[in-house]
């Protein structure tokens, strides 16, 4: 389906056509419609679907089609983390370019100079804004946000908000807000807690399921099984080929970050970090080099796994199994976005074998596992069952 055939608002056209898009993505198709005839929405998506675009373009359409106050707050977009309230508020304006409508991202960790600026967009109305629990909280306890217009509430990545523990923060949030409105919940899974959410929040919606904890058909994968002490030697032989121009590896631990980081630059290679250790600005020059290729490799927690719109990252690397088949889907699909080809590589050590063994029955099939050049030694058989450590032969590497 071409966007042109939803009835969106010529400007709204303006700029999707802008930004070089023209055909919607499934989770496009299916949410959209009920969204601009002003139904309740749980949608689960995996990530890369499109989903931010699902809601921005039908609510951006209802904005300036329908009559609202400019002096109020007319939406509310409620993220996890700051990297994902800026990557909306970035779709915004460039998705609204021809339109008046107004936007802000609202998150912590900046400083009174920018806590002055939401308190005044906050006091005085603007169209939508994009907020971490905590800072819209503690803006709400002050007393001067303007929410009596507002009529669209938006809960993205909701299982990541739940895990994060800020299932209390949304819950008074809520309380704020004008009970006339409509609610779109966007989540990758649906767990019970998020049921129990879900029956509090949507009045009679439309529930959408695309795709929940499948790995993207177009990411190549593979796992090379290997002693914890091979993963730094293996991961720069990985990256000294200079095979993949865009590289993310994701580590369970920002001190793993740290350590990796520096070895990597030892080797001369082009790298940065990101982890909750450095603040927002750091973070965001380290992703800006990193889209206008200064650097070619990112080294990131698990902070990155959702919300980095770059759509041209055509390798990942676990450098630590995830903790569960749900963070893993989340890293890997920040390759092969887009509908274009990607590849993800997974060092398993010994200990992490029984835990990658049950992310391959959440993926329904065994990975492919990668042959370990002879130059490491030897490495240990798969064997997650038992969870012991096996020699195996040597074996040459391919030329």
């Amino acid at each position: 389906m071409k966007f042109i055939d939803l009835g969106l608002d010529p400007r709204i056209l303006d700029g999707i056509d802008s930004m070089g898009y023209e055909h919607a993505t499934p989770v496009q198709e299916q949410v959209m419609v009920p969204i601009l005839e002003g139904r309740d929405i749980i949608a689960a998506a995996q990530t890369g679907t499109g989903k931010t675009a699902a809601f921005l373009l039908p609510l951006l359409h209802r904005l300036i089609t329908a009559p609202h106050q400019a002096t109020d707050i007319n939406a509310m977009i409620i993220v996890p983390t700051r990297e994902l309230a800026i990557q909306i508020a970035e779709s915004i304006e460039g998705l609204s370019y021809f339109t008046d409508v107004s936007a802000i991202a609202v998150y912590g960790g900046g400083d009174g100079n920018s806590f002055a600026i939401e308190k005044k967009a906050l006091n005085s109305g603007v169209d939508i804004v994009v907020c971490t629990p905590g800072r819209m909280l503690a803006h709400l306890n002050m007393g001067y946000v303007k929410l009596k217009g507002l009529k669209y509430l938006v809960l993205d990545e909701a299982d990541r908000m739940l895990d994060m523990g800020f299932n209390d923060d949304i819950n008074k949030i809520i309380t704020y807000l004008p009970k006339e409105r409509q609610n779109l919940l966007f989540s990758a899974t649906m767990p019970t807690k998020m049921r129990a959410l879900a029956r509090n929040l949507l009045v009679n919606p439309v529930e959408i399921n695309i795709a929940i904890s499948k790995a993207s058909e177009n990411i190549t994968q593979k796992a090379f099984i290997v002693f914890d002490t091979q993963k730094d030697a293996i991961i720069k032989d990985m990256l000294g080929s200079k095979r993949f121009k865009k590289v993310v590896v994701f580590c369970s631990k920002k001190q793993n970050v740290k350590k990796l980081t520096t070895d990597l630059k030892l080797a001369k290679l082009s790298v940065a970090e990101v982890h909750s250790d450095l603040d927002q600005k750091e973070r965001e020059q380290a992703l800006q080099d990193f889209r206008n290729e200064k650097i070619s490799i990112i080294v990131a927690t698990d902070i990155l796994s959702r919300g980095i719109d770059i759509d041209d990252i055509d390798l990942v690397i676990n450098y630590d199994v995830p903790n569960d088949g749900e963070d893993y889907i989340h890293r890997i699909g920040r390759t092969a976005r887009a509908a274009s080809l990607g590849t993800a590589f997974t060092l398993v050590g010994q200990k992490e074998q029984s835990k990658f063994a049950q992310i391959e029955e959440l993926l329904g099939a065994p990975v492919l596992k990668g042959v370990v050049p002879a130059e490491f030694g030897e490495t240990p058989i798969y064997n997650p069952k038992k969870g012991i450590s096996v020699k195996r032969k040597f074996f040459k590497r391919k030329s």
